[in-house]
């Protein structure tokens, strides 16, 4: 069993960093796992990594400005990317980003274990999920809106029609709204965020329900020819999701985001991707 050698002393588990922007268990250890201390306060949390030294993720790499791709050096890059880095920092530990995979595997995969120690992708905290898999305290805080292209007329409740498509990402509680406040409307779930506003914008997809902090950021910096008609104040927030098996774990990523809001590392990171500390 090996011991944390950088602050070990984290002190707190709430996170008081929630985003104002109107923004997935088995066993957590394999054969080459190893056991980490990590000590709160109150009490010492045991858990284990797939690889030593290493806070393995994973993620839905398509999903500016949370997690996407540099096109250049084809690395993952990204506010929860950053947040990574500094968050692994705190444990005493590397950061190690798996390939990218479709969102609605996630949970499986962190509820599996043996792949990756925690899935960071801009994922709301929701019941359905904590029946899954556990999830940390929240970082974020998330709306979801609905984005057509500039010059529809369609509203909220035109798109309420079987004529209409309307893009949304699998497995997110965009999908889910969308299901439950469109009924009518004929539901495309696709794999990532980006063909969905692609699809809105060459006229497949009449619109796209989405997290209203990923809509904001592409709209702005790419999807010009986009508009976001609604925001749609759901009050979600993002979270870390890691192995029921591994409770540890969950307990130092806790501590350890709530040293990253007290210590200004939460704050220099909102302020890299947001503009400002939120």
């Amino acid at each position: 069993m090996s011991k944390l050698t950088r602050r070990q002393f984290l002190q707190g588990s709430t996170l008081v960093a929630g985003l104002t922007l109107a923004a997935c268990g088995g066993s957590g250890s394999t054969d080459t796992a190893t056991t980490n201390t990590t000590n709160t306060t109150e009490a010492a949390a045991e858990y284990t990594l797939v690889n030593e030294g290493k806070l393995t993720c994973i993620s839905n790499l398509y999903f500016p400005p949370f997690e996407s791709m540099d096109e250049k050096t084809g690395e993952p890059v990204g506010f929860d990317i950053d947040m990574s880095k500094s968050l692994a920092e705190h444990l005493g530990l590397e950061v190690n980003w798996l390939p990218s995979q479709a969102f609605d595997s996630l949970v499986p995969t962190i509820k599996a274990g043996g792949t990756a120690d925690v899935a960071i992708a801009g994922m709301t905290i929701t019941d359905a999920r904590k029946a899954e898999v556990d999830m940390s305290d929240p970082y974020v805080d998330s709306n979801q809106s609905c984005v057509t292209k500039v010059g529809s007329e369609d509203t909220m409740e035109t798109l309420n029609d079987a004529a209409k498509k309307i893009a949304v990402q699998a497995g997110t509680t965009g999908a889910d709204w969308a299901a439950e406040n469109l009924p009518n409307a004929t539901i495309v779930p696709l794999d990532d965020i980006i063909s969905a506003m692609t699809g809105v914008q060459t006229g497949s997809y009449a619109a796209l329900v989405t997290d209203l902090p990923v809509a904001s950021y592409q709209i702005k910096n790419s999807f010009t020819d986009l508009q976001i008609i609604e925001e749609i104040p759901t009050g979600e927030q993002y979270g870390i999701a890691v192995s029921k098996d591994n409770p540890g774990l969950t307990a130092a990523i806790n501590a350890a985001l709530a040293e990253m809001a007290s210590d200004g590392s939460m704050a220099e990171i909102q302020t890299t991707w947001f503009g400002a500390a939120l």
